[in-house]
């Protein structure tokens, strides 16, 4: 009898269960007042304001950042070249000497001395490039020749040798393509060409057509081997005249806006190629504000786009009484440690943000300038002097000028002479480093006695 109850009580559970199992869950109605209501209501807009606001949040710090990141965009900085670097000890080359027999007996001078490096001219002083460049726009205008007619040969040669090369490359004075290109050069009101004192034209900087015309000729300059390319001219022209030509009225304020942005394009393009990049300066610009304003170059902001800065501190270049000297010319190791110490102060002023500055690389004189009232021959002896004020004043880098490359090859060290000296220069370097360490810990540790007495 209880199996039959319990069999009937197990039915009925299973009957209940199958009965309710396709029926919606049960929902009661609940009757809320209308404070009840008004107070969930607050509760729902107060969610959903809250949720806005965390959207509106994290969508102003997306924007935030995206912000930041176009201020970084727009804020240039020089990208670095990882290739190895070589301490330029040079000498400069024309084309028409790169071309000729002559070169070979420079090269074979060169070999067993301090010497590693030439600059060439590949674009020279009128325009024309030295050799058969394979570039469409050089091929365009017709400004190749082929004064150096085996480049490949010549740069085998000095690579083999053990030589850096560079390529000289000047800049904004091209009366060449103003045959070619008029609208790209400097013009007056009427539309005729500005004319210098030697009867050259000058390109206009704000052309950018030809920023893309001297680039191309770079990059084929990278492409066909050479190890720097080196750009002289960066300027604008200061000769009487000039206030004729026409220029944006940017350029009334400041001249050194677009010559900034013109070096800064040409280093993205040298960067791109993996290739040294280097420009050639006033001496007179550093620490002159007028010169500065004159000519376009700003001397510590060009420093922060270029690989090596190549003021061109010639003694002859100085008036008299610059750095306290009566006739810098005469007085070669003081005028370029003068021109040196300029250069450290003004770019050790630019250093504070901890940027990037490219090294000083100095051209010295290399001839003698007889047209000055007050001159001396430049021989062995001014040449080393020049050198030596270089090293002295904490720089490790030179280059010569001679414009006929007439050198006198005994003013350079051998190759021992040069190392020797070299480390000579590394131990003083060292034992100063300590003896103005040394001198920091006794000044500190005097500085702690006397507060601890002080104490007492």
């Amino acid at each position: 009898m209880r199996n039959k109850s319990f069999l009937w009580i197990f039915c009925l559970i299973i009957f209940f269960l199958s009965a309710c199992g396709d029926k919606a869950l049960i929902k009661y109605k609940v009757n809320k007042t209308p404070e009840l209501e008004q107070y969930e209501s607050e509760l729902a807009e107060k969610a959903k304001l809250e949720e806005s606001l965390a959207q509106e949040s994290i969508e102003a710090r997306e924007r935030a950042d995206e912000e930041e990141k176009a201020k970084e965009a727009l804020v240039w900085k020089k990208s670095i070249i990882k290739k190895e670097r070589c301490k330029v000890r040079g000498i400069y080359i024309t084309d028409n000497t790169a071309g000729s027999e002559r070169m070979e007996e420079i090269l074979n001078s060169m070999k067993n001395t301090e010497l590693n490096a030439v600059v060439i001219d590949i674009k020279n002083d009128q325009g024309r490039i030295s050799y058969r460049m394979n570039n469409p726009k050089v091929k365009e205008t017709g400004a190749d020749l082929n004064i150096i007619s085996d480049m490949p040969a010549l740069l085998d040669r000095c690579h083999k040798q053990g030589l850096y090369v560079i390529a000289r490359l000047v800049c904004f004075r091209d009366p060449y393509i103003g045959t070619k290109h008029p609208e790209w050069m400097n013009q007056k009101s009427d539309g005729s060409l500005f004319v210098d004192n030697n009867g050259l034209n000058w390109v206009n900087p704000y052309q950018k057509d030809y920023w893309e015309y001297i680039a191309s000729v770079a990059d084929s300059c990278a492409d066909d081997g050479f190890d720097e390319i080196q750009l002289d001219y960066v300027r604008f022209c200061t000769e009487k005249g000039m206030q004729d030509v026409v220029y944006p009225e940017e350029a009334q304020s400041d001249k050194t806006k677009i010559i900034t942005e013109f070096v800064r394009f040409m280093a993205d393009r040298m960067a791109k190629k993996e290739v040294f990049f280097s420009a050639d300066v006033f001496g007179t610009i550093i620490g002159s504000y007028v010169d500065t304003m004159s000519v376009g170059q700003d001397y510590p902001v060009m420093a922060e786009s270029v690989d090596y800065m190549c003021p061109m501190i010639y003694p002859s270049h100085y008036g008299n009484g610059n750095f306290g000297i009566s006739y810098p010319d005469t007085e070669p190791y003081k005028t370029i440690q003068g021109a040196l110490r300029s250069s450290q102060k003004v770019l050790n002023l630019g250093a504070g943000s901890g940027g990037y500055q490219a090294t000083v690389r100095p051209w010295l004189q290399g001839f003698t300038a007889s047209y000055l009232e007050h001159f001396i021959p430049y021989g062995k002896e001014e040449i080393r002097a020049e050198i030596n004020a270089v090293y002295d004043s904490g720089y490790e880098e030179w280059l010569v000028w001679n414009a006929a490359n007439n050198y006198d090859f005994s003013a350079f060290l051998t190759k021992e002479q040069g190392e020797k000296e070299r480390q000579d220069r590394e131990s003083k370097r060292v034992e100063e480093t300590k003896r103005v360490e040394e001198t920091k810990r006794v000044e500190e540790s005097s500085r702690n006695e006397e507060t601890k007495s002080g104490s007492d």
